[in-house]
């Protein structure tokens, strides 16, 4: 296999001229990065070194222009940087030019089976496609063919395997969707693009169990180079979901491992991009942005903590800037969270001490604690907008639950 990191070639291919020639960097504070070369995907960069990216998948009916447009739009508000689009049938493969055209971010064209959608993605201006090699019918013939397609277009693909769709001959040999086996069709499918001289792709090795998911993208990156997408299929509804991905991204992403990511949920896909976003964040991998700190609830609180948090959260769903609210309800670490963040209550005996900056500014009585953060939340917000502070594409809050240290 061709090691682009030694020879440079990949950074030189005429295909990056639709992506952004500066190195930018996105390293872990766990961990240095795994080093693996650099595609594009539009403006997009993805491996070597560049800022994990978010992705989603849009649910509407692709040639449903509109709708699609419109959940583009969504998932590009609350922090997508590429979106992908199914292409199951010739009325999504003619939607494709619009939507590219339109859309504010990269278009990724997810197609399987018929060849034929690859070649019109490609010709409508997808900045890149996923084909799934496994289920293309005649690839060996199609395959270069599709190769010479993208580096004319100057664009790249994603290719890869999922738990659900193994090849029935590694099923057999290896007995059912082992990381070995799924590590084993991702490297056969890579070997054909290598094999005609395409290196322009990324690779993806899903399952639904989070340690099999780990080990398989641990054993794929000591194989190669190629830049990663993570992700955990079929992960299941909101919370499940989200529990699984933070493991096995947290793992992965812990030990250096992810050049591109997908929270996969059995929910709305704008739910899937703010946890990809805020995983990142907390990971070290993203600037931090809104965020709100709140205790659980316990026999030391002295006020509603529960409904305290959510109405403040309620009441700050929309802010991007990025503070720190603290919501707390004991003195027993009230006072040091709440001084530590950008804004924050200690809360107990009827009242509550209101801090900014590490500076108790007022006290209130309880009922007026909601508002009298909701008002000062919105005051630093819009100063710290007029100062030019709030970043591009910034996310709403999510609360992060304080455990006591006795509990």
């Amino acid at each position: 296999m061709m090691n682009t990191l030694s020879t440079g070639k990949t950074a030189e291919k005429p295909f990056r001229k639709t992506g952004n020639p500066v190195e930018l960097t996105s390293e872990s504070p766990l961990h240095p990065r795994r080093k693996s070369h650099r595609i594009m995907v539009g403006s997009v960069p993805v491996g070597g070194g560049a800022p994990i990216s978010v992705q989603s998948m849009t649910n509407t009916l692709t040639a449903n222009v509109p709708a699609t447009l419109q959940q583009i739009a969504e998932l590009t508000a609350a922090g997508c940087d590429i979106v992908r689009v199914a292409v199951p049938s010739q009325d999504d493969a003619d939607a494709l030019p619009e939507i590219c055209r339109k859309s504010p971010v990269p278009i990724i064209a997810d197609i399987h089976f018929q060849s034929k959608y690859v070649f019109q993605a490609i010709d409508a201006g997808c900045a890149a496609v996923r084909v799934n090699p496994g289920n293309i019918r005649k690839f060996n013939e199609v395959g270069p063919s599709i190769c010479k397609a993208a580096t004319d277009a100057g664009i790249s693909l994603r290719i890869g395997v999922n738990a659900g769709s193994l090849d029935k001959e590694l099923y057999a040999k290896y007995g059912g969707p082992t990381p070995e086996a799924l590590v084993a069709s991702a490297l056969k499918e890579a070997h054909m693009f290598e094999d005609v001289g395409f290196h322009d792709f990324k690779i993806s090795v899903k399952h639904h169990d989070v340690i099999t998911m780990v080990e398989t993208y641990r054993l794929l990156a000591s194989k190669g180079d190629w830049p990663l997408h993570l992700g955990v299929t079929e992960a299941g509804p909101a919370w499940q979901g989200t529990i699984k991905s933070c493991l096995a991204f947290g793992a992965l992403l812990a030990e250096g491992i992810g050049d591109t990511i997908r929270v996969s949920l059995s929910a709305p896909p704008v739910e899937e991009v703010k946890v990809g976003c805020k995983l990142l964040e907390y990971m070290g991998l993203r600037p931090r942005k809104f965020d709100i700190i709140s205790c659980p609830s316990c026999g030391r609180a002295q006020v509603d903590v529960i409904q305290l948090a959510s109405a403040v959260t309620e009441g700050l769903k929309d802010v991007t800037a990025p503070i720190r609210v603290a919501v707390m309800g004991c003195i027993v670490n009230g006072p040091g969270e709440a001084r530590e963040a950008d804004l924050g209550v200690a809360s107990g005996n009827g009242k509550g001490q209101v801090f900014i900056k590490g500076k108790v500014i007022e006290t209130v009585p309880e009922d007026q604690i909601v508002d009298t953060l909701l008002t000062k939340a919105q005051e630093i917000a819009a100063q710290m907008e007029a100062d030019g502070l709030v970043p591009v594409n910034a996310t709403g809050l999510v609360v992060v639950p304080i455990q006591h240290p006795s509990r």
